[in-house]
């Protein structure tokens, strides 16, 4: 089957600096790809390319086969297939959680103010947040926020979902209800990339992990053989270095 998102020998740099370099992996449909590294090992930048935010250098994104980073494709065409979530919320703090969740349908997508606040508040009760569609960001806890965040990706319907580093701006009491709402999207079959320093969350949702280090992709495999028996030295170090922070 072709894969949902596939990325071939893709090149970033910033000025001189080479941020990513010969990057290749494809992700299958509903299947959970997870990317570890250090920080500045180029993860968060490698899914801002994925969305187009970033433009790359050299090499091919494709989304459903489609090439996605040609010159003439269209970026708000192509986010309109993809959700991301962000490590900072990014939540509007001057509208409601309901407000936050139906911008995008309607400006973006033409729905219905209807329909999409229907589909609001069914991705609300999913998620246990249904009292909150008429409180402000800042009202919400961190994790509340996140989630809602999440719900605001969902919303759009994404082919691919995209999540960059979701828990490192949260206090660790409220990690869990967010790693909670991904393994029920993963059990769900989303689709999905993720860059995480969480290793015993990278354990329970990828089915490939990839280690990302000064740039390139220098091991990859299953969950259990990456993180368990990794081969090479470099990621059995950065495995110990995690492990010693108590993040395994």
């Amino acid at each position: 089957m072709r894969p949902v998102l596939a990325v071939e020998r893709l090149r970033k740099t910033f000025a001189a600096e080479i941020v990513l370099q010969d990057i290749s992996f494809s992700v299958p449909e509903h299947t959970a790809t997870v990317f570890i590294g250090a920080s500045g090992s180029g993860k968060s930048t490698l899914l801002r390319c994925i969305n187009l935010l970033e433009q790359i250098d050299d090499g091919v994104i494709k989304l459903d086969g489609v090439d996605i980073s040609a010159v003439d494709a269209d970026p708000d065409q192509v986010r309109q297939q993809l959700g991301m979530v962000f490590q900072s919320f990014n939540l509007f703090p001057h509208m409601t959680v309901l407000e936050n969740i139906i911008l995008a349908p309607i400006k973006v997508q033409g729905i219905e103010t209807e329909r999409a606040i229907e589909n609001a508040f069914q991705l609300l009760d999913r998620f246990g947040l249904r009292e909150k569609a008429d409180q402000y960001p800042d009202r919400l806890s961190g994790g509340q926020q996140q989630r809602v965040a999440i719900i605001r990706s969902l919303a759009r319907q994404p082919r691919l979902l995209l999540l960059d580093e979701i828990t490192s701006a949260l206090d660790p009491v409220l990690v869990n209800e967010v790693l909670s709402t991904v393994r029920d999207l993963k059990s769900e079959g989303m689709t999905m990339v993720l860059a995480t320093h969480e290793m015993g969350f990278a354990r329970q949702v990828a089915d490939e992990v990839c280690y990302l280090h000064q740039g390139r992709i220098l091991e990859w495999g299953s969950a259990a053989q990456l993180l368990e028996a990794p081969r090479l030295a470099e990621t059995r170090e950065f495995i110990k270095r995690v492990h010693d922070a108590g993040r395994l």
